[in-house]
């Protein structure tokens, strides 16, 4: 008869004792693996360690960004001027937008919904690109990611505050003058930041991932703003038409009209509460919160493949 052979089943699948000996001494010593993520907590204390690092780097970029311009910095205020002008001509004059805004109210109106969205628009922008467009330095150093869409969206920030200058000018030039009301700018500017911030984390990551994502938001970002009341007020183009409650309720309570129309109630007399909707504040803070910090924890996640691939 022949003689039947029985193999062993394979050992179960695990580390070897000499795998489980290195592990050990790698913990004893405090050793990690090479670009593990970090707890969350950890990823807070190290962005903190670096944030003269991320001030340093978006006064960089800030600096260099039309280094090659004749003009230099001075494109920080002419860009956006230069869009509200256009808008103006073709909005304020041919098609009637200032429908239901005092017709010295409507320059200032404009010019601060194109300096607050352009904010928003930048930060976005800026974030698709935070680390698809900065993979050398993402790849040759080690350092929180995160640090990159932060710094672009502090970019940003700055450049709005350079911008405000002109934007007080424009005021002034139309009788709106210094009030305390003016002071209410501070809180809606900073959680416009860090509703931006959020954004620019969440785009970072999808843009690292997808470069052509780069392309694309021009084009949501311009139905973006057109959708957002920049160049008209939304309760007066709503006036008088048949729109669905949940489409004026969109419209209203869209972050980006939210933050421009508490800076053009802080600023602009004549711009009083009948414009904004109930309980702008509240839903400012809310987007600001719940964007900033969905942001953060969605980048965080995928910090350990930046970079990589």
């Amino acid at each position: 008869m022949s003689q039947v052979l029985h193999t062993p089943p394979p050992a179960p699948a695990g580390p070897t004792p000499a795998e489980d000996d290195l592990a050990a001494l790698a913990a004893r010593h405090g050793l990690t693996v090479s670009g593990a993520r970090p707890s969350l907590a950890e990823y807070v204390r190290q962005l903190w360690g670096r944030r003269h690092f991320i001030l340093a780097f978006s006064q960089a970029k800030l600096t260099a960004q039309y280094s090659q311009a004749k003009l230099g910095q001075l494109w920080q205020v002419a860009t956006p001027l230069l869009n509200a002008a256009v808008y103006f001509f073709i909005f304020g004059l041919l098609l009637g937008a200032n429908r239901g805004i005092p017709s010295d109210v409507y320059v200032p109106f404009l010019v601060t919904g194109v300096f607050v969205f352009t904010f928003t628009q930048s930060s976005v922008l800026a974030g698709v690109r935070a680390i698809s467009g900065n993979l050398g330095l993402v790849r040759a150093l080690h350092f929180p990611r995160a640090s990159l869409p932060i710094s672009f969206a502090l970019q940003q920030l700055q450049q709005l505050l350079f911008s405000m200058v002109v934007l007080v000018v424009v005021m002034l030039a139309f009788g709106s003058f210094p009030d305390p009301s003016w002071l209410l700018v501070v809180p809606a500017l900073v959680l416009q930041f860090v509703f931006n911030t959020g954004l620019a984390l969440i785009f970072a990551r999808m843009g690292s991932k997808t470069p052509d994502l780069a392309q694309l938001m021009p084009f949501v970002l311009r139905t973006w703003m057109y959708a957002s009341g920049v160049m008209f007020s939304i309760p007066a183009m709503l006036h008088d038409k048949d729109v669905p409650g949940w489409l004026a309720d969109v419209l209203q309570w869209n972050p980006a009209a939210i933050y421009m129309d508490l800076v053009r109630f802080a600023m602009i007399d004549g711009y009083g509460s009948s414009y904004l909707p109930p309980h702008v504040w509240a839903f400012a803070l809310g987007w600001a919160v719940l964007t900033g910090v969905a942001g953060f924890v969605y980048f965080w996640k995928s910090e350990e493949r930046y970079g990589r691939g």
